[in-house]
């Protein structure tokens, strides 16, 4: 493995390549709010990562199409909290709590993690079992007196030809005791009208599950509630993204999805063109499936899955649920999941693969090798 150690002095406001590498090519630049960023690019698409904000993926575009949620924000800014920046596509959120604090949590909106500031970061380069890639690391160090101490080491990896994208995240405990944690990571698609979902769970309400506690930094209307309390009864009329279902300001949904044979469990968005959004995880590491939906004239975005190790209600809430895991001194939590995009006859593969699974079938899919053959 290749890797390329980053400084800040490398990023300018005039965007320059730092990086080509067979289908690959990596380039630096600062956006005009001081944040640096990378845009790695394969001749699928383009991903742009903030490696010293939160390692998070600020726009995705791949197979001719923006993937990322429609948001207020043109740009990143930096020093502010997570809604005064909420816009990218895939964040980190935990590690020491995460979701909407209730009134009795000290803890920001999602934690720490989505706009922390890394102590180094690095372009990576290699192979692994799904083929060559490039990517991007890096690391950060949290502490707080008489609380939390760990160290947590991110990593997103794109392949040639391939609208998929690899996601690691890894956190150890430097304590000497051991630490409770949450994690989920914020995957925010554009939502399509007339869009369908698919996904490897029963849509009935015993499996799709709708929240209907309202976080504090929400306000809403009577209709809105009314509108939650039907969709709670009849799950299945979010299947199909339709312009007039009323997700103002959002709707939040626990879903109990299954694994197939590999032990990875699948979401997909397909488009009325054929085209699809995926996010393919393991259960096993993430035992919580949140979908998120926010349809409004300023913000439109779909959380397909948000894959997690809890529900999104904050410490508290999590805590009384039985959701904080507790990690061991000196011990890592790992997860290991693919998102991305997924030309018209892969997502139709995908979709196969699906309704497979569901039917106690499916074997296995890579969803790299599956978009790389077909695009």
């Amino acid at each position: 493995m290749l890797q390329l150690p980053l400084y800040r002095e490398l990023f300018r406001d005039d965007e320059r390549t730092i990086l080509e590498y067979g289908d690959f090519q990596a380039s630096a630049f600062r956006f005009s709010t001081g944040v640096e960023a990378l845009r790695l690019s394969n001749s699928a698409g383009e991903m742009t990562v903030l490696p010293y904000q939160g390692q998070q993926i600020w726009d995705l575009q791949m197979l001719g199409r923006r993937q990322t949620m429609r948001s207020m924000f043109a740009e990143p800014r930096s020093g502010v909290p997570f809604l005064g920046t909420y816009g990218g596509f895939l964040l980190h959120c935990g590690f020491s709590a995460m979701g909407g604090p209730g009134p009795s949590d000290d803890h920001p909106l999602h934690g720490e993690l989505p706009n922390i500031p890394y102590d180094e970061a690095s372009l990576v380069a290699g192979e692994d079992q799904h083929g060559a890639y490039l990517g991007v690391t890096g690391s950060v160090e949290y502490a707080r007196a008489f609380g939390p101490h760990y160290r947590a080491h991110p990593e997103l990896r794109m392949y040639p030809r391939s609208g998929a994208i690899r996601v690691i995240f890894r956190a150890t405990n430097l304590k000497k005791t051991p630490m409770e944690y949450m994690y989920l990571c914020h995957v925010n698609f554009r939502p399509v009208d007339n869009a369908e979902l698919l996904y490897t769970a029963p849509c009935d309400p015993d499996h799709v599950r709708v929240r209907d506690n309202i976080p504090a930094h929400l306000t809403v209307t009577q209709e809105y509630r009314d509108f939650l309390a039907d969709l709670a009864r009849h799950p299945e009329k979010h299947n199909t993204l339709a312009p007039d279902l009323p997700f103002d300001p959002e709707a939040v949904l626990f879903v109990d999805l299954q694994a197939d044979a590999d032990g990875v469990a699948h979401s997909l968005q397909r488009l009325p063109t054929g085209e699809g959004d995926f996010i393919s995880y393991h259960p096993a590491e993430l035992d919580h499936a949140v979908r998120w939906i926010c349809r409004t004239p300023d913000q439109d975005g779909l959380g397909l899955v948000l894959p997690a190790t809890a529900e999104p209600d904050g410490y508290t809430a999590e805590k009384e649920k039985g959701n904080i895991r507790t990690l061991p001194a000196g011990d890592t939590f790992s997860c290991d999941f693919f998102t991305g995009a997924l030309s018209a006859p892969a997502a139709g593969t995908y979709a196969d693969h699906i309704a497979a699974t569901m039917n106690d079938g499916g074997g296995r899919i890579d969803p790299v090798a599956l978009d790389a053959k077909s695009y």
